[in-house]
């Protein structure tokens, strides 16, 4: 195998073909064969990759049903909800798998699932 300074990776007078160069080199340069610890980091990445992604992405993901559930679990009689839909409406009985609410203008009462909760604002204001 040739070594990398063996390469003539383009120079002053192969300017126009600048791009081509440039790719025929890197296809060549991935050709070689890794070295020794670079091969073993290489190998390592996506070990190494795994926990991070599980900090950055999962987690964060776990925490955030975890405050949701407890927010749905926390609801009574009275609250004021938003649903996913974007209705607003007062909380007026509640169900095993569905809360009852009224809807203003005309005191319109919907039953929607609790899964279509997004959020909670109580009777004192607190936004949830």
């Amino acid at each position: 195998m040739p070594r990398v300074s063996e390469f003539n990776c383009g120079g002053d007078e192969q300017r126009k073909s600048a791009g081509m160069n440039v790719a025929i080199c890197l296809a060549m340069l991935a050709d070689l064969p890794a070295g020794g610890a670079a091969g073993n980091l290489t190998m390592l990445l996506p070990l190494l990759l795994i926990p991070v992604l599980y900090l950055v992405m999962i987690r964060p993901q776990q925490k955030k049903q975890k405050e949701w559930q407890a927010m749905l679990g926390s609801i009574k009689t009275g609250d004021r909800v938003t649903t996913a839909g974007g209705i607003r409406g007062i909380i007026i009985s509640v169900k095993d798998d569905a809360y009852v609410i009224r809807v203003a203008p005309d005191n319109i009462k919907l039953e929607v699932s609790k899964s279509a909760i997004a959020s909670v604002t109580t009777e004192n204001g607190a936004g949830a």
